[in-house]
């Protein structure tokens, strides 16, 4: 009780509040910044956190991840420009419910849901860890494989009308995910003799180029309007509240989806962002309102993603293997500061890693009201003249692109994935399961060949290998069900074409 008092105490310093503010600001301004995010910007202040308390430190790079996850929403909704991977299906529901003059009350939908399904992850981060942690043990090769199969079974959730267009755009996402380096082989793939595409098609640029840069270009033919089509209207955020608590199940689902898919090492914020949309389409009752502006489908994307920061820190702090990208960034941060992420952290620093936890929930509160008083502020973009705004945006992706990994060829693939973006808008192919594929493809492809290399040292068969655990069995079970929906989905949608 001592100890939970002291933490408390702590957690309530004038200056320990202003730095974990100063974090969670940060990474909300960095999320929306198109390439940038959680990870480079923890890369980026990772220096200015030397001097502090191991406490402080860590509080200020979990605030930029919990807000840099919902920075990525705001660019998402008013530009069409994701910040993040996670955005990616934000933009899907949010831009066209702005493009018809509703900007504030999906940014009001997405900072809600962002706070609730960040409280969600951060509350099992707190209660369940080493529960949580030992569910992690249990995903191999074998069950990362088929969570990435799932995955790219929401193909069709993000197909509004045509799902062979659908697949297609998920085809050329795997087909693009196999570039590069065989990690197991050595060899290079597609990579016409190129060195800097040993290392594969990065995912940011490939983002910007389909959302931000085909956007601009296409609404480049019309530049003396202003970014929204109709008037923007009002909306009252006690409104938007009321309605949301009334969708409990699809909350506390997408946030408890968010939480376990976050905590499994490798699958990350994006993957679980697209798993819980694909689900609440499917659970929907107006399937027909996803692709043109769901607050369902944004409802769902926005607190999974938010849920999955606290996952992802679960295994990094109980078992010492980051959970994502950010969080392995985060890993360094903890070495830095004398702290070895793992079983003994609760047991040599107890008041460091529950303060850490414990104040995580400020991070939430934080990026809350941030967003709630910030949505006035963020929606004016919406009365920008467009001839301001393309070259505004088109500048910030270069930049964005650029500062991935400081090379101009990543510039070169958001062009070029700009012009690609823009030509299948024209012939009505989604670029969405583009990235979907990109995202899954390597995880699927990577996961399989361990899979079938250990069955081969086990003296088993693949399928033998990949059935074996209970929660492989649940996993198809899921997949199965996925795809039959889907099918079903898909022609009935037919169905209500044909008889129109």
């Amino acid at each position: 009780m001592e100890l939970y008092l002291q933490i408390f105490m702590f957690l309530l310093d004038p200056m320990v509040l202003l730095f974990i503010v100063a974090g969670t600001l940060s990474g909300i301004i960095l999320g929306a910044i198109p390439g940038l995010g959680g990870a480079i910007g923890i890369a980026l202040l990772l220096p200015f956190t030397f001097t502090l308390d191991p406490a402080v430190a860590l509080l200020v790079l979990g605030g930029i991840y919990m807000g840099a996850s919902y920075g990525g929403s705001i660019s998402a909704i008013l530009l069409n420009t994701p910040g993040t991977a996670e955005a990616a299906c934000t933009s899907l529901e949010g831009y066209p419910l702005s493009q018809r003059g509703y900007g504030r009350e999906a940014l009001q939908y997405s900072v809600l849901s962002s706070m609730i399904g960040g409280g969600v992850g951060v509350v099992f981060l707190i209660f369940f860890t080493p529960l949580l942690a030992s569910f992690a043990l249990e995903f191999g090769p074998a069950q990362i494989f088929l969570i990435a199969v799932a995955g790219l079974t929401i193909v069709g959730s993000l197909s509004t009308g045509n799902v062979n267009k659908g697949i297609l755009a998920a085809a050329i996402g795997i087909l693009l995910s196999l570039v590069g380096t065989d990690l197991m082989t050595g060899a290079d793939r597609f990579t016409f003799n190129t060195p800097v595409l040993r290392d594969g098609i990065p995912l940011v640029p490939v983002i910007i180029g389909l959302f931000a840069i085909a956007e601009m270009l296409d609404k480049a033919d019309r530049t003396g309007g202003n970014l929204t089509e109709g008037p923007l209207q009002k909306s009252s955020i006690m409104q938007v509240f009321k309605k949301i608590i009334f969708k409990p199940v699809l909350l506390f689902k997408s946030s408890f989806l968010g939480t376990l898919i976050g905590i499994i090492p490798g699958a990350g914020g994006a993957v679980a962002t697209f798993i819980a949309y694909g689900e609440a389409k499917r659970t929907s009752k107006e399937k027909d309102r996803f692709g043109n502006g769901s607050v369902e489908g944004l409802t769902a994307a926005e607190s999974s993603n938010n849920a999955a920061v606290g996952g992802s820190i679960v295994p990094l702090l109980a078992l010492g293997v980051p959970g994502s990208t950010t969080t392995a960034i985060m890993f360094g941060a903890l070495t830095i500061h004398g702290l070895i992420p793992g079983p003994r952290l609760f047991i040599d620093h107890q008041d460091i890693a529950y303060t850490f936890i414990f104040g995580m929930l400020i991070t939430v509160l934080v990026m809350g009201v941030v967003g709630i008083y910030g949505v006035p502020l963020f929606s004016k973009v919406l009365n920008v003249k467009l001839v301001y705004i393309i070259p505004l945006v088109l500048v910030l992706s270069v930049f964005g692109a650029y500062s991935i990994r400081n090379s101009m060829l990543d510039v070169l693939i958001a062009l070029i994935f700009g012009v690609i973006g823009f030509l299948l808008k024209k012939v009505n192919i989604p670029n969405a399961p583009i990235v979907l594929g990109l995202i899954l493809g390597g995880i699927a492809e990577t996961n399989l060949r361990q899979a079938i290399t250990l069955a081969g040292s086990e003296g088993i068969s693949l399928m033998q290998y990949l059935f074996a655990n209970p929660i492989s069995i649940v996993l198809t079970i899921i997949v199965i069900v996925i795809i039959y929906s889907s099918i079903k989905s898909s022609r009935k949608f037919t169905e209500n074409i044909k008889s129109e």
